[in-house]
């Protein structure tokens, strides 16, 4: 199923999740005001592509369209090609950032965990349109094998432990168990594995290969089962709920801060 098709479809992805658990409100928001393109999202999806052998391909702005500096012209005339290049179907990077997606994607098949995913999972971009508890769900997996799937991640920080820190910011636990009650649904059997492919998007491009402990998929899987809770609520009800009213709790990190500030004093 082509990009652009799959992210047209109605059905609650695992990112409608993920905001639906941050606030209905704010998932009503983003299906009604679609967001404009961020630049910022280039180079991942350009890496993707180089990496994965599927998705947009790229184009490199002309000398042209860039200023002394290197950076890309805010001209209208660079505005304007950058617009005809993405209607195209391509991503515009500049020269630098080519050279960055090159070595990532040499980083990622020259390491052994990250190449031995890719060379046995075969299946890329591939799509599950199904329906889960009721609710109708959809999923792209980056890696798919039928039995075995992964997701390809850039990052600053691919390290062990930056890597689990972004997996509690992003929510990318929920993404895994939104990925696995898709395929459960549709397959009727539950996924063998699910690895993250992470790079590093600053050189030398670190690898790591990581998958996620019973803590993690255990915390998940009651999430995902939230989301979708609440979406078939919402969409009955016709009301998308912001924050609400809550008594809050004193944070782990702010109870050791007032402890260090009494011991000093």
């Amino acid at each position: 199923m082509p990009e652009a098709a799959y992210h047209s479809r109605p059905e609650l992805s695992s990112t409608g999740a993920r905001r639906l658990l941050d606030s209905p409100a704010r998932f009503r928001y983003w299906e009604d005001h679609p967001q404009p393109h961020r630049a910022v999202f280039d180079l991942g999806s350009a890496a993707h592509t180089k990496i994965l052998g599927v998705g947009a391909n790229t184009v490199v702005y002309p000398a042209e369209h860039l200023t002394a500096s290197g950076n890309v012209s805010t001209k209208k005339e660079t505005v304007e090609w950058e617009k005809e290049q993405r209607a195209a179907g391509l991503i515009p990077i500049t020269a630098h950032d080519a050279r960055k997606v090159d070595a990532m994607a040499e980083a990622v098949l020259a390491d052994r965990d990250a190449r031995g995913v890719l060379e046995t999972i075969s299946g890329r971009e591939v799509s599950i349109v199904t329906e889960v508890e009721g609710v109708p769900v959809r999923a792209r997996f980056d890696i798919y094998g039928g039995t075995r799937a992964g997701d390809l991640k850039t990052t600053r920080d691919a390290s062990p432990r930056g890597f689990n820190r972004s997996v509690g910011s992003f929510g990318y636990h929920i993404q895994q168990a939104f990925y696995d009650d898709a395929h459960r649904a549709e397959t009727g059997q539950a996924l063998e594995s699910f690895k993250f492919i992470v790079v590093e998007s600053a050189p030398p491009h670190l690898v790591g290969v990581y998958e996620l402990d019973f803590m993690w998929t255990d915390l998940a899987a009651g999430q995902a089962q939230k989301a979708r809770k609440l979406w078939r609520e919402c969409t009955d009800s016709g009301v998308w709920p912001g924050y609400g009213a809550a008594t809050l709790t004193a944070p782990t990190w702010a109870v050791y801060d007032a402890d260090e500030e009494e011991i000093k004093t």
